[in-house]
């Protein structure tokens, strides 16, 4: 996976019937959320003004991704991604 300079805000469709991210929009890019591959809840270790995080590592049609949600600012942002996607 490429780390990026900076997180990237980005764009999350939610399947509700999976309970998982379903697409992933960021930089004119979109790309469909195949698996969840693995989940860190850090909200309930912090208080919330603290900035916990939900960081999710997915793979996408074009590799894996690493979302992170940040409870404080209430965005999605993409850390890293492989570099085909």
């Amino acid at each position: 996976m490429a780390i990026m300079k900076a997180p990237r805000p980005a764009r999350v469709r939610w399947d509700r019937a999976a309970d998982r991210p379903s697409s992933i929009r960021w930089a004119g890019r979109e790309l469909k959320v195949t698996r969840l591959a693995a989940i860190r809840d850090e909200r309930h270790a912090y208080h919330p003004d603290r900035g916990p995080q939900l960081t999710m590592l997915v793979e996408t049609s074009n590799g894996e991704a690493r979302l992170v949600f940040d409870a404080a600012a209430k965005r999605w942002y993409v850390e890293t991604a492989d570099q085909a996607a």
